[in-house]
């Protein structure tokens, strides 16, 4: 390939780029108007945009403006920047206070045990109902326990950007939210991982989930240890614009990998920000923030890509009642469920009531996990039809039952000033 070729190529990614950040600053600016989440804007712009300009341009058209290895490099652009964002996030979640393992431990068993049994009554709903074309032909027990996974599922993204939008990062229902959505997160793809090799017959896809979740807690571990040596600390002091460019680099190196062995790349990007030291008096917290700062820059095109390739195929037709059970069990299990979870770990009703609501929001990893079920033929194109308009609504209610507990009290109180403390989601999956 010559140098001019490398060059279009470049300015063709550019120009993809670019329009891609226009799209979700489009999105945003909608989601202001109609007072949602602005994350909701990116999320409906990106799920619309693929099926428009494919319908609008036709297929081959649409290839040659976006042709797979074009789209492959917009992806990992887009990734790199949820890695960097979450990465800034999960060190501000440990330098955070007022969260402990054992109110994350609850909160998470809260926000994960009863959206399960929720979702083990839709399977038996769609069971019920004897419709093959909602059933499919897919084991019963990888199609019940990937019903209940997507049930169970919290975006991590979703939320992160729902908290940074609303200043609630540093409040106590925002931390402890957030980590205990890094803990179900973990566990949610195992759960994953397990359906589909049920489905399949094989083992061989959660052995390989399992190794990933060795691998990310040993990558972590070696980025703390590089870390907490004298000599780095002083040479991150000296170059602190260097040291974030090889911090960013092993963080997106271990989230990457951690994604090529089977689960996702924010379970690595947590861990790796979990292990860098916190507190004002670190000399890592300048490099952090300029990784934040690059992340936040980049993170809306995860969304907008993520939603461009996930609904790609016409679904069939589903019955409202399927869509209105679906919404109803996945509301009260991750609702009802997160509130009894910070209640049970000591969490004031109002906080508990954010928490509830917090928890809901289910976002493009819900999508996700629905293109995993429907790629592994375990989940019918018409429940996933189900399961996304739920995953959108849940989220999209997210915003707007936050602003209503918000005005019906004081709003939201920020973490009382505490020692740092180890999370869950730092010391569970180690």
């Amino acid at each position: 390939m010559d140098s001019l070729q490398i060059l279009l190529r470049a300015a063709h990614g550019a120009a993809l780029l670019a329009a891609v950040l226009l799209l979700a600053r489009a999105g945003r600016a909608t989601a202001r108007r109609l007072r949602q989440p602005e994350v909701i804007g990116e999320i409906v712009g990106g799920l619309l945009l693929g099926p428009a300009a494919l319908h609008l341009l036709g297929r081959e058209t649409f290839d040659a403006v976006l042709p797979a290895a074009a789209l492959d490099a917009l992806k990992l652009v887009a990734k790199a920047g949820l890695v960097l964002f979450l990465v800034g996030l999960a060190h501000e979640l440990r330098a955070g206070s007022g969260v402990t393992r054992r109110a994350t431990l609850w909160v998470a068993a809260g926000a994960l045990l009863p959206p399960l049994f929720a979702g083990t009554l839709l399977a038996g709903f769609v069971l019920l109902q004897d419709d093959p074309a909602v059933r499919g032909a897919a084991p019963l027990p990888a199609f019940v326990l990937m019903v209940a996974v997507t049930l169970s599922i919290t975006a991590v993204p979703v939320m992160a950007r729902i908290l940074a939008d609303r200043g609630m990062s540093a409040t106590s229902a925002g931390r402890l939210a957030l980590a205990a959505a890094v803990t179900i997160d973990a566990v949610g793809w195992l759960l994953c991982m397990l359906a589909i090799s049920l489905g399949s017959g094989s083992l061989t896809g959660f052995l390989r989930s399992v190794l990933a979740l060795g691998f990310g807690a040993a990558g972590a571990l070696a980025v703390r240890y590089v870390v907490r040596t004298p000599a780095a600390g002083r040479a991150c002091a000296r170059r602190p614009r260097a040291a974030a460019v090889l911090l960013g680099a092993a963080a997106l190196a271990i989230a990457l990998t951690v994604e090529h062995l089977g689960m996702t790349a924010i379970l690595g990007a947590a861990l790796v920000g979990l292990a860098i030291p916190a507190g004002e008096t670190t000399a890592w917290t300048p490099a952090v923030a300029s990784l934040t700062r690059v992340g936040r820059v980049l993170v809306p095109a995860f969304f907008v890509v993520t939603g461009i390739t996930v609904l790609n195929e016409a679904f069939s037709h589903v019955s409202w009642a399927l869509i209105g059970v679906t919404l109803v069990l996945a509301c009260a299990g991750k609702g009802v469920g997160g509130y009894l979870g910070a209640r049970r770990a000591g969490q004031p009703r109002g906080e508990s009531r954010r928490i509830g609501v917090l928890m809901n929001a289910r976002g493009l990893t819900e999508l996700i996990v629905l293109q995993a079920g429907f790629a592994a033929g375990i989940l019918t194109a018409p429940l996933v039809l189900a399961l996304t308009l739920m995953a959108v609504l849940t989220t999209a209610a997210t915003g707007a039952l936050l602003g209503l507990l918000d005005s019906g009290g004081r709003g939201p109180e920020p973490a009382p000033a505490a020692e740092p403390v180890a999370l869950a989601a730092e010391s569970g999956t180690r």
